[in-house]
């Protein structure tokens, strides 16, 4: 999760936040070296009381000008356009969830299974025990088995609002009346916060996200325990 005075992203806790680390790596120093090249040629221009007339009228340097940034759009284009494709991505899901919002808590409803759905709402700071963070800590966690995929149906009760968790390269809208979808794999086993990313009334910074990532040994025996509750 980040920390204070952090600058950089979260670290990858899925293959497609991964892959979004390595494009924006890759991105940055593109815009590094145009930035660089940029202002070599300002403090050339600046500082030097000498012209060149090749420079001033010359076919092969407009010729240049105008084929360089194409390519470099393309070498930006071609890896977005692919991360965009895995982003969409699903292929055969082991456990589908829908993840309803309200205002101003989480709903989940595990489809697979009969009767195995919760309520997730975030636990008032004078609650929280030694080590919870404030404003990030739900009642009641999304648990999802490691190294499986995981897809997520989102939508929402009443107005806007954003299912998303950083560290595992997922952003999805809730929007009353529509029904989306997204999907993840989580690499290792973990809990990953996440909050509402869209302004959505008074209470919208008090509506966290907690995925906790599990063996799916754990899995089991956790559906099972909350399928006995929902039972009695």
């Amino acid at each position: 999760m980040a920390h204070p005075s952090q600058l950089g992203f979260q670290d990858a806790a899925s293959p497609v936040m991964e892959e979004l680390l390595h494009f924006h790596d890759h991105a940055l120093m593109i815009v590094f070296l145009i930035s660089t090249l940029v202002l070599y040629i300002i403090v050339a221009m600046v500082s030097t009381k000498l012209t060149n007339k090749y420079i001033l009228d010359s076919q092969e340097i407009e010729i240049i000008w105008t084929i360089l940034p194409a390519v470099i759009l393309i070498l930006i284009a071609l890896p977005s356009l692919r991360i965009l494709y895995l982003m969409d991505e699903i292929n055969d899901p082991h456990v589908t969830i829908k993840a309803m919002g309200h205002q101003w808590y989480w709903s989940y409803e595990y489809t697979d299974y009969e009767d195995l759905s919760f309520d997730s709402y975030m636990i008032p700071t004078q609650d929280l025990n030694p080590g919870q963070f404030r404003l990030l800590e739900a009642d009641h966690r999304m648990v999802v088995p490691v190294e499986s995929p995981i897809r997520v149906l989102v939508s929402a009760e009443d107005v806007l609002h954003s299912w998303a968790v950083p560290s595992l390269g997922v952003k999805m809208d809730a929007v009353p009346g529509r029904l989306n979808q997204t999907a993840f794999i989580t690499s290792r086993p973990g809990v990953y916060y996440g909050q509402c990313s869209e302004i959505c009334g008074a209470n919208h910074s008090f509506m966290p996200i907690v995925v906790e990532a599990v063996p799916l040994k754990c899995f089991e025996n956790w559906s099972s325990l909350m399928l006995e509750d929902a039972s009695l």
